[in-house]
């Protein structure tokens, strides 16, 4: 009788569980049918994509997606895994049901030729897979070269300045458009040449243009033929 009442417990305590994985079941497809038929995505608009396909923000979105149920945040860092892509933002219009996304593109600044290899970066360092519609006139450089150019991007653009392009590099140093005007830098640039740069730039809206190759210096130029690329020499 004891191993009987002990079975019969067992039954209902498993028909228990049954029923209630059913209602939890049944509860997380209700949810998914009602948020769906009350907040679904009615269409996808993309803005600032040139060179980011937009197939792939419909591909990152799931299908029959409800507005209710959408991440933003995991949309966001699909769609900025393209190298293209600096940043991602989603926007959610509860009215329409649209759902509309904001790309901020990387652009290319150098054009660089290794000698082995070709390589085409934005101005924070990453690889880009082309020019994008970028005009830029391919630089021959070194890998030492290449990362002092990278360092320095990095270093301009945590100041406020960002590389237009990188337009030529010897044994002087290397020559770049930061934010329109003519830079020259070669070696270490610290935090202090690039903070005085950023005033100078501003300061000296005429000078032709600006050298860091100097240590813990900016020398203005003021006569582009003042300019020596592939020189050590800075004049100002």
């Amino acid at each position: 009788m004891a191993w009987f009442r002990l079975r019969l417990g067992v039954r209902k305590f498993l028909r228990a569980i049954a029923v209630s994985a059913a209602v939890a079941v049944l509860t997380t497809l209700s949810a998914f049918v009602i948020s769906y038929l009350l907040c679904p995505v009615s269409g996808i608009e993309v803005r600032g994509a040139h060179m980011f396909p937009e197939s792939e923000v419909w591909e990152a979105v799931p299908n029959k997606a409800s507005l209710l149920l959408l991440t933003p945040d995991t949309i966001e860092k699909n769609i900025e895994s393209n190298p293209w892509v600096k940043s991602a933002r989603v926007i959610k219009d509860w009215e329409s049901g649209i759902v509309t996304v904001e790309v901020e593109e990387r652009k290319a600044v150098l054009d660089g030729n290794l000698g082995s290899h070709r390589v085409v970066l934005a101005a924070d360092g990453t690889e880009l897979p082309g020019l994008g519609g970028a005009s830029l006139k391919q630089v021959v450089l070194d890998e030492v070269q290449l990362e002092e150019i990278m360092r320095v991007s990095g270093m301009l653009e945590k100041n406020g300045v960002v590389f237009d392009s990188v337009d030529a590099a010897g044994a002087g140093g290397v020559e770049a458009t930061v934010d329109g005007r003519r830079v020259l830098f070669g070696g270490e640039v610290g935090d202090g040449q690039a903070r005085a740069l950023v005033d100078f730039m501003s300061s000296h809206p005429d000078a032709a243009y600006f050298d860091l190759r100097s240590p813990g210096r900016v020398v203005i130029g003021s006569k582009e033929s003042d300019k020596k690329p592939g020189s050590n020499g800075t004049s100002g």
